[in-house]
């Protein structure tokens, strides 16, 4: 199976290709630039230079969130328009373990974060390779909480990997590391290997219609405007 697979919910962006579990080619960028000028010009270079016609892809994979608002709409949109034209199925995949999943074959406790801002983060918890957490919104104050009661080493992984190691510092002490800078963010490749996974699990994949984001929180713009809303109808 040949998958094309998207990632852009965090600070970076990168797309990969993969066929029956190999790795063909993947294009990584933290450059500062916004997904929507780096994510389709990647992906255009990696199928042109693997000699790859869309058409022949089985499978187009995306982290559908949570993460960055923005970054999870344009690779969600990005990659229903390719599944869309050629015809083929999404599946859609975790970011938070997207960014565990490298260290999933270890045997400590791996913390996937990423910053939603206003110290505050989406988190899931994993240990041994399986889960011990769904995807969820928190403050560091509350993640801190829960991690106290975890034993041993934490590993934290995702773009919010070194805010939550520096304001828990103090409580956590040297049981909280962070993964290595080139391995802290999550990866297409990573995304691609998880949707194979998955489906050799049983499960199946979409169509490009019924792909959407996940959100566990609203925008700060609707948030914003849901609050002056309610301010315009508690004033007199």
């Amino acid at each position: 199976m040949r998958i094309l697979a998207l990632e852009c919910a965090s600070a970076s962006a990168s797309a990969a290709l993969t066929d029956n579990g190999t790795l063909l080619g993947e294009s990584f960028l933290r450059t500062g630039l916004k997904h929507s000028r780096t994510l389709m010009p990647m992906t255009e270079d990696l199928l042109t230079v693997s000699e790859t016609p869309i058409s022949s892809v089985d499978l187009f994979a995306v982290t559908v969130g949570p993460g960055s608002f923005t970054g999870v709409r344009i690779g969600v949109a990005a990659l229903k328009g390719m599944a869309d034209a050629a015809g083929k199925p999404c599946f859609p995949v975790s970011a938070l373990e997207t960014a565990a999943y490298p260290f999933l074959g270890t045997h400590e406790t791996v913390c996937a974060v990423m910053d939603a801002r206003c110290m505050q983060v989406y988190a899931a918890l994993f240990q041994n390779g399986e889960r011990m957490t769904s995807d969820e919104a928190l403050t560091i104050a509350e993640l801190g909480e829960r991690l106290e009661k975890i034993p041993g080493r934490i590993l934290l992984a995702g773009d919010g990997a070194e805010l939550v190691c520096n304001t828990l510092r103090e409580k956590l002490g040297e049981r909280l590391v962070t993964a290595p800078e080139q391995l802290r963010l999550p990866r297409a490749s990573s995304v691609a290997f998880l949707a194979q996974a998955h489906l050799a699990r049983g499960e199946t994949p979409m169509e490009a219609a019924k792909l959407m984001p996940v959100y566990l929180r609203l925008p700060q713009a609707q948030r914003e405007l849901n609050q002056k809303m309610k301010q315009k109808e508690q004033t007199p």
